[in-house]
């Protein structure tokens, strides 16, 4: 019974998070489907004793069932970058509380649930008032744009604007599953799919399989595709998802669905 109702608290206290109630209609919707998804871009838990981060761009929340670390909100923090692989360290404190989060992309099992997750997390966290430092352990993931998941069609391709002409038979397209991290469409000859990797601000499409039609001579297709891999973020307006790297502009798609 005492663990049943630890289970039930957690609920209230992290997973709780996932609906928001329309005060205006009187109705509740999914987090994932609306622009509150937008506002963290990771989540992570652990066990043992129950605990949850969600890390935002305005703000990081924990919560737990510690006695005295029920949900404590920091202000948000860029990361401390580790230089020889993909681990992100957050420094954060407020006026009673300071915690160090660290979060590794490293393959992560439930202690409880037995579920895998791509990160691990830690949290050693403090009252200020305090010596003793709580560590805890977890894991997480990020969470995919939900803008992503949808269908989108070639219109400019390194800062020029494609024609039917430049593919013979039709404009390249990306249809993108956010909740599955893939992608599937067609280059503009052959079929193509593949994986995308997400973390905040990153964007790449990864493991990019297309089939091997034999394409005409003049056919961008090969440009498309190397666009496509050079990729390393996006944004999102006015209809266009548009994908850029450092060094230029890539490509810009229109919604069509």
């Amino acid at each position: 019974m005492k663990k049943l109702l630890s289970i039930l608290l957690l609920a209230a206290l992290i997973i709780g998070c996932k609906t928001t109630a329309n005060k205006e209609s009187g109705t509740t919707s999914s987090v994932s489907s609306t622009e509150e998804d937008l506002k963290y871009y990771f989540k992570g838990t652990g066990n043992e004793p129950f605990w949850g981060i969600k890390m935002g761009n305005e703000e990081i929340v924990f919560t737990s069932l510690i006695p005295g670390k029920e949900k404590i909100t920091f202000p948000a923090v860029d990361a401390i970058r580790a230089m020889d692989a993909n681990v992100k360290m957050y420094q954060v404190n407020n006026e009673n509380t300071s915690a160090t989060i660290t979060i590794q992309q490293l393959d992560c099992q439930d202690s409880m649930s037995g579920a895998i997750s791509p990160y691990s997390v830690k949290v050693e966290i403090r009252n200020n008032s305090e010596l003793e430092t709580k560590k805890l352990s977890g894991c997480g993931k990020y969470l995919t744009d939900y803008r992503l998941h949808d269908i989108w069609v070639l219109e400019e391709l390194n800062g020029y604007k494609v024609f039917a002409t430049d593919f013979q038979k039709e404009f390249p397209r990306l249809e993108i599953n956010s909740a599955e991290n893939r992608f599937s469409g067609f280059g503009g000859c052959n079929s193509i799919t593949g994986q995308i990797f997400f973390e905040k601000d990153v964007l790449r499409f990864t493991k990019v399989i297309s089939t091997l039609m034999a394409c005409p001579q003049g056919n961008k297709e090969g440009e498309f595709l190397k666009a496509l891999q050079s990729t390393t973020t996006y944004s999102i307006g006015n209809n266009q998802l548009t994908l850029s790297n450092p060094s230029a502009k890539l490509a810009v798609f229109k919604k069509v669905d």
